[in-house]
């Protein structure tokens, strides 16, 4: 199962805008935000638990639990403020 995750705002400056995943035998976008964070140091500290990052699945936000399907789009942004 192909995944295309998008990175926005400052996790776009530090991880590039886009990437393909094999998300094969992940079922939920928090158990792929898992498999990221395992990628390497970068990864584990813009996208760590213990961050306010915001999740969008087919460009609808979205939480940890909601269902991967092939093909679809992911996107991770930090929170956004507004003024």
């Amino acid at each position: 199962m192909l995944i295309h995750v998008r990175y926005f705002a400052a996790l776009r400056e530090a991880l590039g805008a886009e990437a393909l995943i094999d998300a094969s035998g992940l079922a939920t976008v928090g158990a792929l935000r898992d498999r990221l964070i395992a990628c390497g140091p970068d990864h584990a500290r813009l996208l760590g638990r213990d961050r306010a990052v915001r999740c969008a699945l087919d460009q609808r936000l979205c939480d940890d639990d909601a269902p991967l399907r092939d093909g679809a789009e992911v996107a991770f942004f930090p929170p956004v403020t507004g003024g």
